[in-house]
This record gives structure tokens, sequence and C-alpha cells, in this order.
């Protein structure tokens, strides 16, 4: 782990669930956190109770869905730093599950808005500040489901799971995930699914209605270990909670 004084992080979607348990481990490290949250008042509520614990954090107001929403985040970080250590582009939405033969476009351009065009809009606006740092990471949440290998294996849930939006806006995420890794090397960028897929579970989170037999912070233990990569730490590999997962 980097042990760098006052380390900082920019968590999108961390005012619950796996985004702000993340927020709280990382905090108990002693890093600066910049908490987003697209619900103002809801990141309000979770920057409290994490600041009540001893941690620092700033509430940044944060819809990936939203350019402006974006450049205001990335302005208000800008108060705070002028670098940014580790980027966590944790928001998602599991989209409505409709199976293939039902979806729309219009339906798969929602999900793919929040899990794929958002991690690319906070990443280009956040970039310099990426590259101001000594060993800048990105972590990108991922999830099991975007793996070939997983989906087309019968003995894994999500290969019964038929839906359309969100396990291919994930395995979308995977691949730009590489070409960052490839065309930036100065920068880490790396994917975490919060699961373990040789046991075929994951998180509990209300993404999933609290259905998965891992805790939350289990589920964040992938996300921990890339978050805090020292400078010799790998780039452009998808993990789990017990080690690289298949693509």
């Amino acid at each position: 782990m980097t042990t760098t004084e006052q380390t900082s992080v920019l968590i999108t979607g961390g005012n619950k669930g796996l985004g702000f348990e993340a927020a709280r481990r990382l905090g108990e490290l002693g890093w600066r956190i910049f908490l987003g949250s697209r619900d103002v008042d809801r990141g309000q509520v979770a920057a409290a109770k994490l600041i009540a614990g001893g941690a620092d954090v700033v509430m940044v107001p944060l819809d990936v869905t939203s350019d402006d929403s974006v450049a205001d985040a990335v302005r208000l970080v800008r108060e705070h730093t002028d670098k940014l250590d580790v980027l966590i582009n944790n928001a998602g939405t599991p989209g409505r599950g409709t199976n293939p033969a039902d979806a729309t476009a219009d339906e798969i351009h929602a999900v793919y808005d929040t899990n794929v065009y958002g991690p690319i809009r906070v990443t280009r606006a956040v970039l310099p500040l990426l590259q101001a740092a000594d060993n800048p990471r990105v972590v990108m949440v991922s999830s099991g489901g975007s793996s070939f290998t997983v989906v087309t294996d019968p003995e894994q849930p999500f290969s019964k799971l038929h839906e359309l939006g969100y396990s291919s806006s994930k395995t979308a995420l995977n691949m730009i995930t590489v070409r960052y890794a490839q065309a930036l090397p100065g920068i880490k960028f790396n994917l975490a699914t919060p699961g373990e897929v040789a046991n075929k579970t994951f998180a509990a989170t209300d993404m999933n209605n609290n259905t998965g037999k891992l805790t939350v912070t289990e589920g964040t233990d992938s996300i921990l270990r890339l978050a805090t990569l020292g400078p010799d730490g790998p780039t452009g590999v998808f993990v789990d909670r017990l080690g690289p997962v298949a693509w």
C-alpha cells in the first residue's frame, strides 16, 4: 500500500454501497476523500458520517451523465488540491434487466451513459490532476458479468441472467480501461469486480437487492488493492478479491 502523506481520491457514486465503504476504508488510512454524489442531500449525509468517524472528506456534487456537473466537480476539487492521486470510477446503474429480445436502444443508451460514458467524462476531466501526481491510479469498478469467460460458463449465475445493458456496458468499460492503460503508461488503469468469480458470488449491495453472499467490505477488497498500488504495481489488469479475473 502507498504511504504518501494525505493521498487524495475522488470516488464517484460515493454516498452509498461500495463507494461509501471504499471511502470509509481509505479515510481510515488518512486519505483525503472527495466524495462524489449525484444526490446532494444523500452525499452530505454520507460525508457527515465519514467525518464523524474521523475522515477528511469533501462532498462533491457529481452526476457522471452531465458534462456540466463533471466540470463543476473538477473545479471544486481544484479548490482543495492541485493533484489527484486516485480516481475510483464507481458510479453505475444495473439498468432494467430487460431481456435482449425486448431491449431498446434508448434503454441501453441510458445504461451506457452512466457505466461507460460516465467514466470517460470523469477520467478526461481529471486527467491533468492525475498527471500532476507522482503515482496516479484509476480504478474502474466492473463486474464478473463483463467477462466473456464468466457469461459463457453455464455454471456461473450470470450466464442465466438474460439481460443486455449492464453486462455489455461493463464489457465495454473493460476495453476502455485497457486502452487507457496502453495509451497512458504514466497512470495505472485497472479494473475491479466486487465479487469472487471462482466462487460464483458477489457483494451484497442495493444494486442487486442485497442478494450477494459477500459483505460490502469484502466487495471493496479488490478496489482497495488497486487504489493503494505502489509505483511498481500493474496496469491494465482485471481482478477480484481473490486475484486475476479472466476476460
